[in-house]
């Protein structure tokens, strides 16, 4: 899908812009082009970037998509790039998927490409279809506007790991299994993925708000330092949530290991208590007698119940013993 809006102070935003007209469009420096590229292949595309004057790298970059976050200065525009992270759940477990949002921005233009469709791209484009102000503004704020959809995003993303991590906490201490072990992992790595696409994304918005760039208006920068403050605070949030998932493993195990020596104390104290008897029964089960010695007093109902006695009693006193010892 290819879409174009063109905003001309003074005239009401067309949101239909006809491909023939971007040179015309491109030749106003008051006027503003927002082109927008989604799931369209190099042969539609190519051309199209062609005609706005961008470097073959540059356009070789934007439909390569294989790139982390960066910022290139070429003078009379910038190319961009920035990932976004969306997270489908499969039977429980999420599967992070990173994808590329690349952006050509001009003192009078901005081109954004992308494979899949993103929610802040469609967001920001409803609101200048609401209210003209967001493209009154130009092309920087624009810009603003819509790299503020893309990190306001990520909270939703956060909230739904922060949901996560405190369910496998309580079921850390009540019904630790397989299971919870499997999601802990799993949140690891969802969490190490962010990690790696907010730590550059950080460093592009700092050279936005802090860097002296042609097409990007000096009282401008403010815009760009405050989604950078946004993008801190977001990994800070990353480290604080990979922290307390490593705390939820170190409890996890923790816990497994306390099972594991309750369930082996508890088989050592039977053992224990069932060795005397053991013994009894190896002894008087021996054929160590002749034939020809009388044993039948050995066989009578007297004897008969004290060695049961023996044997019930024994298991008893050596529980009572090992109790003493605070054993257990």
């Amino acid at each position: 899908m290819i879409r174009a809006l063109y905003h001309l102070p003074g005239k009401e935003t067309q949101f239909d812009f006809p491909p023939d007209r971007y040179p015309e469009a491109l030749k106003n420096p008051a006027g503003l082009l927002w082109l927008d590229f989604c799931g369209e292949g190099v042969e539609a595309c190519e051309p199209i970037l062609g005609g706005f004057g961008f470097h073959p790298l540059a356009i070789d970059d934007a439909l390569a998509e294989i790139h982390s976050p960066k910022i290139d200065d070429w003078g009379t525009y910038l190319y961009l790039v920035f990932n976004y992270l969306s997270l489908e759940n499969k039977n429980g477990l999420y599967d992070p998927a990173v994808d590329e949002l690349d952006v050509f921005l001009g003192a009078n233009f901005v081109v954004t490409h992308h494979d899949l469709p993103i929610p802040a791209i469609d967001e920001t484009w409803k609101a200048c279809q609401r209210d003209e102000r967001h493209t009154a503004s130009g092309a920087d704020h624009l810009l603003y506007r819509i790299l503020d959809n893309l990190v306001m995003n990520y909270m939703p993303v956060v909230e739904r790991i922060d949901e996560e991590i405190d369910a496998i906490e309580d079921q850390v201490f009540s019904t630790p299994s397989r299971d919870t072990i499997e999601r802990l992992f799993n949140l690891k790595r969802v969490l190490l993925a962010m990690r790696r696409i907010l730590t550059p994304q950080r460093e592009v918005l700092n050279k936005l708000a802090r860097d002296d760039y042609k097409v990007i208006d000096r009282k401008d920068r403010v815009f760009f330092r405050d989604i950078y403050d946004h993008l801190v605070r977001l990994h800070d949030l990353n480290e604080s949530m990979r922290d307390l998932v490593s705390g939820a493993l170190d409890t996890y195990l923790s816990v497994i290991n306390n099972r594991m020596n309750e369930a082996m104390k508890t088989l050592a104290v039977i053992t224990t208590m069932f060795m005397p008897v053991s013994f009894v029964a190896a002894f008087f089960g021996m054929n160590f007698f002749l034939p020809e010695i009388p044993i039948r007093e050995w066989m009578e109902r007297p004897v008969f119940y004290l060695v049961l006695g023996l044997l019930v009693t024994t298991p008893f006193l050596m529980y009572h013993w090992i109790r003493r010892r605070t054993w257990i």
